[in-house]
């Protein structure tokens, strides 16, 4: 027992919440309590632990009697520092070591879904707590097929992840692949979610996320049921959903609350949202400057004397406008919310009226502009809306040398992108290509819940009728 409690002085020296009180059982005998000030209960250690020493005097009554919701026999020395830091009490003595569980509330309270607001579905959203979170999809999906595998990741930070599937519905071999996948990591620590999703993609070159993520119980309970796997992560306010297809980042789970009838065309709007944000620009300035015939001479006409003062190319004008555009985006996001929105809307009044006025830009030029990231902020994703930028410039320059023979290019580019990625082993462009009925249905159209009694064998191969 004095090993063991020099050991622990040594190695948390100079850690001043580090705590070792002695209890005297007679005039031989002592039990130690050692645990950490700040991540620990100081209520709990006094109720499940210090009452029940001064009542029993016998640690092994500790063991049986104790209130805690968690109590483990430590018979490999080398645990103790994992308890600690995670929010247990150990308790020694010359006969045995145990860790009682008395974590302190350091978490906050389930709150509504600020990233992906409700509109007519549940508010609760996911905390920094892995048992919060798991607790929060139990409560939707009630059975004793929902298993899991908890890994333990980073050196230093020994961070809790949990993969959650239905063993009756999910593919056992993509399961076996992100255990994998997971066990080969090796770093100091992972801190976030993000950390977690970049090893799983092995930062592949594309710049569309082949990941998704979300912070709504709901979303992670209908992919469940979709066969798909939820990963959850100690201290983040996000779960990973795998596999993940392009068509689920236009498919919110707010859908599922609406009619079919009523959310049919919205979706049909998002997808030519997607093409308009990144097409538009360079549409513009293939007509403009090269295509010219595929404009009808009155618009023509008015286009030239808008920019008959204007010193600038309209590729430099859109690029200008795009730059600036941008750069209040980001200001936006970085900004504190109360007051990041007054402050973009003020600053693209002011400097869009300022280079007009200026002859700077032409009215067209902020028209096109304004339309193009009205049509991006339907996709609240940010890994989207900067895939969404990055092939925004490929069409416009693209544009600028080719003129629609260009647009074609990077339109083909595009394809060939998104076709050739995978995402678990699954095709990213799916259901389209290759058309899937099932998932079609259910993200890029909706047809009534009533009729859709398979899941889509894109995902599993297991258990494929939802609906008798």
């Amino acid at each position: 027992m004095n090993k063991i409690i020099t050991r622990l002085q040594k190695e948390f020296k100079d850690i001043p919440d580090f705590k070792i009180k002695e209890i005297k059982i007679n005039l031989i005998k002592s039990i130690y309590v050692v645990f950490l000030e700040t991540v620990c209960s100081s209520d709990k250690i006094n109720d499940y632990i210090l009452k029940n020493i001064t009542l029993h005097k016998n640690i092994n009554d500790i063991n049986s009697n104790v209130p805690g919701p968690n109590t483990i026999i430590i018979k490999n020395y080398d645990q103790i520092e994992y308890y600690l830091t995670s929010g247990f009490a150990v308790v020694i003595s010359d006969k045995k070591v145990i860790a009682i569980e008395v974590r302190g509330d350091l978490n906050r309270s389930i709150s509504p879904s600020t990233r992906e607001p409700s509109l007519l579905g549940p508010e609760d959203s996911f905390n920094e707590s892995i048992q919060t979170n798991i607790g929060l999809v139990k409560r939707r999906i009630k059975t004793n097929t929902l298993k899991s595998v908890e890994l333990t990741i980073g050196r230093k930070t020994k961070t809790t992840i949990n993969i959650s599937y239905l063993e009756d519905v999910a593919d056992l071999e993509n399961v076996k692949l992100i255990k994998e996948k997971l066990e080969k990591i090796d770093v100091d620590g992972v801190i976030d979610i993000a950390t977690i999703i970049h090893y799983l993609e092995s930062e592949n070159r594309t710049v569309f996320p082949t990941i998704r993520r979300t912070e709504r119980p709901d979303a992670a309970a209908y992919s469940l049921l979709e066969g798909k796997i939820i990963l959850f992560l100690d201290t983040s306010p996000f779960v990973i959903i795998l596999p993940t297809f392009l068509a689920d980042f236009i498919n919110p789970v707010n859908d599922n609350y609406v009619k079919s009838v009523n959310v049919g065309f919205v979706k049909i709007l998002r997808a030519f949202c997607f093409i308009l944000s990144i097409a538009t620009p360079g549409i513009f300035i293939a007509t403009v400057n090269y295509n010219q015939e595929t404009i009808p001479a009155t618009l023509l006409i008015n286009f030239s004397m808008q920019s008959a003062g204007v010193p600038f190319p309209s590729i430099v004008e859109l690029l200008i406008l795009l730059i600036i555009c941008d750069i209040l985006r980001e200001s936006d996001l970085r900004f504190p919310s109360n007051f990041g929105s007054a402050i973009s809307i003020l600053g693209a009044l002011i400097i869009g009226e300022a280079a007009v006025n200026a002859g700077i830009v032409s009215p067209i030029a902020i028209i096109i502009t304004s339309f193009t990231f009205i049509s991006s902020l339907i996709f609240t994703e940010l890994e989207i809306s900067n895939a969404l930028r990055c092939y925004r410039y490929v069409f416009l320059f693209l544009a600028a040398f080719f003129g629609l023979y260009g647009i074609f290019i990077a339109f083909s580019l595009f394809l060939i992108n998104v076709i050739s990625i995978n995402s678990l082993n699954a095709p990213y462009f799916a259901p389209i290509a290759p058309f899937n009925k099932e998932y079609f249905f259910k993200t890029i159209l909706k047809r009534k819940d009533i009729n859709n009694k398979k899941r889509s064998n894109l995902i599993t191969d297991k258990n494929l009728t939802r609906m008798s």
